[in-house]
C-alpha cells in the first residue's frame, strides 16, 4: 500500500511499540498480567506546529473564534427552545449527544429528547419535530420507521414526563431503550421500552442479512445497577457472590419490525468470560506497571460497533477491546482482545471499509476534562490503531492524537466518527469534544496524521464547561457535527494538498438511505470517472507512478468525461494497467499495483456502461 505523507509540523507520527500491547486471547489471564506489568517505554509527548491557527482562539458560547482547514462550515444551527438552558452553556440536562440519518432527515440526540432535521437542503437544516423525552444519554439510531434511544438517568420516566421520578424505588422510572414509531413524521410514538437493570449508556443496532423480519439491539449499560424491587432479577454483585449480576454483560433485544411493541431481550450474553469460566475475565482494572495508565475493569462495553458486511463488532468495554463474531447476532461471540496500557477507558470502535484494520478511542478523563494539553502524553486520550490478521487477532499498530494542544478550559479527548468513503484511503471525521473536529488518515496505520480541521476557541476562558464535538459523521457528501452546547454543524470538504477534487467528487458519489455510525455500511464506489481520477490522484501524490503513464490515463480519464473516449480506447488502457500491475507484483516494475488495478476495473466498468 503506498505511503501518503505530510509535513512532519503539520502531522503527528506515533510509530506502535509491539511490546506494549497485551493480547488476552494468546495466553492464560494471569500470565497476561504479568506481561502487562513490564515497564514500557515512557508515553511520547505530544507534537505540534506553534503556528497552528487552532492555538489561540477567541473564547464564547455562540460567538467564539474559530479555525478551519481542508473544509467549509455550511451551517451552523443552534439548539431549539427546550433543549438549552438560555442562561448557561453548563447545563448537561439539555446536551446533545449522538446523531441518526434516514433519507433526508437527521435525528439528532439530547439528554432532554430528540430533534428531527430536515436535511434536503445540507446548507440550511429545518427543524421539522422536537420530542421532548428527558432521561439521557440520548443516543439515536434510526431503522426504517422506528428510532430507538437511550435512557439511563433515574430522571427517565416511561411516559417521557419532564416532572422526574422522585422515589428510589418506582414502576414510573425507564432505564434502558425506548423505541419510536415515526412512520407519521409529525406524531412520533412510542412504542416500547425495553427496561435493564444498567441502564443504557449507548446501543447498537445490529442486522441480520439472513432475517429479514427482525433486527437486533445490543444494549451497553454503564450506570449503577438499579433495585431488584424495581426490576426483578437486578444485582450488582461480584461474580463469586451472584453468577446472575448484572455485571459483565451486554443485553441483547430482538426487535420484530412487523410488530416493534413486541421488542424483548432475548440474550444477555457474557461477552467477557475466560476459558476458565470466569464471567469477568478480562482486564481487571489497575495499571499496567510503572509509567503506564490506569485502566477500568472490563465489566461493561461502553460502545460496539456493528459490521455485518464482515460479519464482525468491535467492542470498546472499559479495560479492553474486543472483537465479537455477530453472524448471529442474537448470539454474539468474542473472538479477539486486547488491552493497552495507555488507555484509561475504552470507549468506541470504527473499521476500515476493508475490515481489517478497526480503530479503538480512548476516553481519558471521561470526556469532562481537558486531556489535549500541551503537557498530556501523546497516546493517552487518544486512539489506537489495530490490523485484523486473517485470523481475526489484533495488533496494534499506532496512534493518533488531536495534533495540536488545548486549553484547561476546554474538555478534549478521543470521541466518535465515522469513515470518509475516498476511494483507496482510508480517512476518519471524529469529533474531540472542544478540540473540534479533526479528519484522520490512516491508511498506513502507523503513519496516522491530519488533513483537515475544524476548531473554536473554548466557551470560557475562566471555566471549564463541557462542549464541543460529541460525534462528526458522513452523511451523503457532507459532514454533520454534533455540538453539545451550540447546535449542529454542517461542512463540506474542499480540496487541499491533502484531498483532490475528484477525491471529493468520490466520495460525494456514495449516497445511503440510512446511516447508524455504530452499524457500520461496507461501501463500494461505482465504475466513474471522479474513483479513476481519485485512484490516479493518489499515485501521483505518493510518486507511485511514472509520469508518461500518469499522463496518458489522464488523456483517457478527460476523453471519458467529455463524452469522447471510446470503448476500445477504454479497454485498451485497462489491459495495459492490468500488465502493469502484473510486473508490479512480480517486482518487475515500480509502482502501485493496486491502484493501477482499481482504475483498470473502472475503465472496464465505464467500457460497458
Amino acid at each position: 500500500m503506498s505511503e501518503i505523507r505530510m509535513n512532519p509540523r503539520e502531522s503527528i507520527r506515533l510509530l506502535a511499540v509491539a511490546a506494549l500491547l497485551v493480547g488476552l486471547s494468546a495466553v492464560p489471564f494471569d500470565a497476561a498480567a504479568q506481561v502487562a506489568t513490564e515497564t514500557p517505554p515512557a508515553a511520547p509527548a505530544l507534537e505540534w506546529d506553534p503556528n497552528d491557527p487552532r492555538i489561540g482562539l477567541g473564547a464564547g458560547w455562540m460567538d467564539a473564534e474559530s479555525a478551519i482547514s481542508g473544509m467549509e462550515l455550511l451551517a451552523a444551527i443552534p439548539r431549539p427552545d427546550g433543549f438549552f438552558n438560555p442562561s448557561t452553556p453548563a447545563d448537561g440536562r439539555f446536551s446533545n449527544t449522538d446523531l441518526a440519518f434516514s433519507g433526508e432527515l437527521l435525528i439528532q440526540g439530547n439528554y432532554n429528547g430528540f430533534q428531527i432535521f430536515d436535511i434536503s437542503e445540507p446548507a440550511s437544516p429545518n427543524l421539522r419535530l422536537s420530542v421532548v423525552c428527558p432521561g439521557g444519554q440520548g443516543d439515536v439510531s434510526v431503522y426504517g420507521d422506528l428510532v430507538v434511544m437511550s435512557a439511563q438517568e433515574t430522571r427517565g420516566r416511561l411516559d417521557c414526563g419532564v416532572q422526574g421520578v422522585a422515589d428510589s424505588i418506582s414502576a414510573e422510572r425507564m432505564r434502558g431503550v425506548r423505541i419510536f414509531d415515526v412512520s407519521d413524521i409529525d406524531n412520533p410514538t412510542q412504542v416500547a421500552a425495553i427496561q435493564s437493570c444498567r441502564g443504557s449508556h449507548t446501543h447498537t443496532i445490529v442486522t441480520d442479512p439472513a432475517d429479514e423480519e427482525n433486527i437486533y439491539v445490543y444494549i451497553q449499560g454503564t450506570s449503577s445497577v438499579r433495585p431488584a424491587g424495581e426490576l426483578p432479577g437486578c444485582s450488582g454483585g461480584e461474580p463469586e457472590e451472584d453468577p446472575n449480576t448484572a455485571l459483565f454483560r451486554i443485553e441483547v433485544v430482538r426487535v420484530p419490525l412487523a410488530n416493534p411493541a413486541a421488542a424483548e431481550i432475548v440474550n444477555m450474553p457474557r461477552i467477557f468470560a475466560d476459558d476458565q469460566g470466569s464471567i469477568g475475565g478480562l482486564w481487571q482494572g489497575g495499571d499496567h506497571g510503572p509509567g503506564t495508565q490506569s485502566s477500568r475493569r472490563t465489566n461493561q462495553c461502553h460502545d460496539i460497533t456493528a459490521y455485518p458486511g464482515i460479519g464482525l463488532a468491535g467492542g470498546a468495554c472499559s479495560g479492553n477491546g474486543i472483537l465479537l463474531d455477530i453472524t448471529d447476532p442474537a448470539n454474539p461471540q468474542r473472538i479477539a482482545e486486547v488491552a493497552d496500557p495507555n488507555f484509561a477507558y475504552w470507549h468506541s470502535a470504527t473499521f476500515n471499509n476493508d475490515g481489517d484494520v478497526v480503530v479503538f478511542t480512548d476516553e481519558w478523563g471521561g470526556g469532562s476534562a481537558p486531556r489535549c494539553r500541551a503537557s498530556d502524553p501523546a497516546t493517552w486520550g487518544a486512539n489506537a490503531i489495530f490490523r485484523i490478521g486473517e485470523d481475526g487477532q489484533m495488533e496494534l499498530a499506532g496512534y493518533y492524537k488531536l495534533p495540536v494542544p488545548q486549553t484547561e478550559t476546554e474538555n478534549c479527548v478521543a470521541h466518535n466518527g465515522s469513515i470518509i468513503p475516498v476511494p483507496g484511503r482510508d480517512i476518519m471525521a471524529q469529533a474531540w469534544y472542544q478540540g473540534g473536529v479533526s479528519l484522520m488518515d490512516f491508511t498506513d496505520p502507523e503513519n496516522a496524521f491530519e488533513i483537515a480541521f475544524f476548531d473554536r476557541g473554548p466557551l470560557s476562558i475562566e471555566s471549564l464547561f463541557t462542549g464541543g464535538y460529541w460525534s462528526t459523521y458522513w452523511y451523503n457528501g457532507r459532514l454533520y457535527g454534533a455540538e453539545i452546547s451550540r447546535g449542529i454543524d454542517v461542512f463540506r470538504l474542499t480540496p487541499s494538498e491533502h484531498l483532490s477534487e475528484a477525491e471529493i467528487a468520490a466520495a460525494e458519489m456514495i449516497q445511503m438511505d440510512e446511516f447508524n455510525a455504530q452499524l457500520q455500511p461496507k461501501v463500494e464506489w461505482p465504475a466513474a470517472g471522479p474513483v479513476a481520477q481519485a485512484y490516479l490522484d493518489q499515485m501521483v501524490r505518493a510518486n507511485r507512478i511514472l509520469d508518461d503513464r500518469a499522463a496518458e490515463i489522464q488523456r483517457v480519464l478527460d476523453a471519458q468525461a467529455a463524452g469522447r473516449a471510446s470503448a476500445m480506447q477504454l479497454n485498451g488502457l485497462a489491459a495495459t494497467l492490468e500488465a502493469d500491475a502484473a510486473q508490479i507484483r512480480a517486482g518487475e516494475l515500480g509502482g502501485d499495483a493496486e491502484r493501477m488495478a482499481k482504475i483498470a476495473g473502472v475503465l472496464r466498468g465505464l467500457s460497458a456502461a
